[in-house]
């Protein structure tokens, strides 16, 4: 069933579980995500990040996606990742997207504030939740103009406070798109963020995060992780094993049946790892 970010957030904070937040790049994870969420009972956020729409059209990416939510046996959030540009994010919402990111982290907090409101008070009357950023999480590579700034208490205020969004990303440590290697939680600065802030947060590069740091903070009021880097690295050594395996096959459906079930075993230990 489809659903917005906010129907998913407030049964995660109440019960202690968080929900996992994957960015897919086509039919084939999307579906391996959706299957492993079914398996498990467990409600999934499907995420589609700045590459992807660059890629791809919007509307074409919810005709292909939104579907696959509605069908399914378990709620399932149609997300637009990060995003800097607002009148994308504006469209992003009437193409059908259920849940969208506006990131105005690289900006002053005044015009951060300001672009928040502008997609909140767009979305929120058409029943779309919105996601903010306080902070900057920086990336481990291909970004290299978004800095690292640990998440301010009192900026994180002022945002929830003139902006309204439904949850709010934070900077504790975590770097978007590790590979193999795990960063150090400022666990000091996310106490003093989750006592302040009233509202689901958010860490993303959830796969650079150490997996004991990972169930502390979805014990406390992280209700979403982004994940991206180790699905993308199950879905390529996977081809990458099955091509090396059997050099006459060229079958991509053929192919996409055994890939499948690689990711949505890997989707299943994230979202058995955050509570569900």
């Amino acid at each position: 069933m489809l659903v917005n970010l906010t129907d998913l957030m407030q049964p995660a904070l109440k019960h202690g579980y968080a929900v996992p937040c994957f960015n897919v790049f086509g039919y084939e994870d999307a579906l391996a995500v959706v299957n492993a969420a079914q398996a498990r009972n467990a409600s999934v956020i499907l995420a589609v990040n700045l590459d992807m729409t660059q890629f791809m059209p919007l509307d074409h990416i919810v005709g292909m996606l939104r579907p696959l939510a509605i069908s399914a046996t378990v709620p399932v959030c149609l997300h637009l990742d990060h995003n800097y540009d607002i009148p994308t994010v504006l469209k992003a919402v009437d193409a059908g997207f259920t849940s969208v990111m506006y990131d105005g982290s690289q900006l002053p907090i005044a015009e951060n504030i300001a672009g928040v409101k502008q997609v909140v008070a767009h979305a929120k009357p058409l029943g779309v939740s919105v996601e903010a950023e306080v902070g900057s999480v920086p990336y481990a590579s291909g970004r290299d103009h978004i800095k690292s700034e640990l998440t301010d208490v009192n900026e994180a205020i002022m945002m929830l406070e003139q902006a309204k969004p439904d949850v709010l990303a934070v900077s504790v440590g975590n770097v978007h798109r590790l590979e193999n290697t795990f960063v150090d939680i400022d666990f000091s600065r996310f106490g003093e963020l989750q006592t302040a802030l009233n509202v689901p947060l958010v860490i993303h590069g959830t796969s650079g995060v150490k997996t004991p740091d990972i169930q502390k903070l979805a014990q406390g009021n992280v209700c979403k992780f982004n994940i991206g880097t180790c699905l993308r690295q199950r879905f390529g050594k996977s081809l990458r094993h099955i091509l090396e395996t059997d050099p006459n096959l060229f079958d991509r459906l053929t192919i996409m049946k055994t890939i499948i079930p690689e990711v949505s075993n890997e989707a299943d230990k994230m979202i058995g790892l955050l509570g569900q």
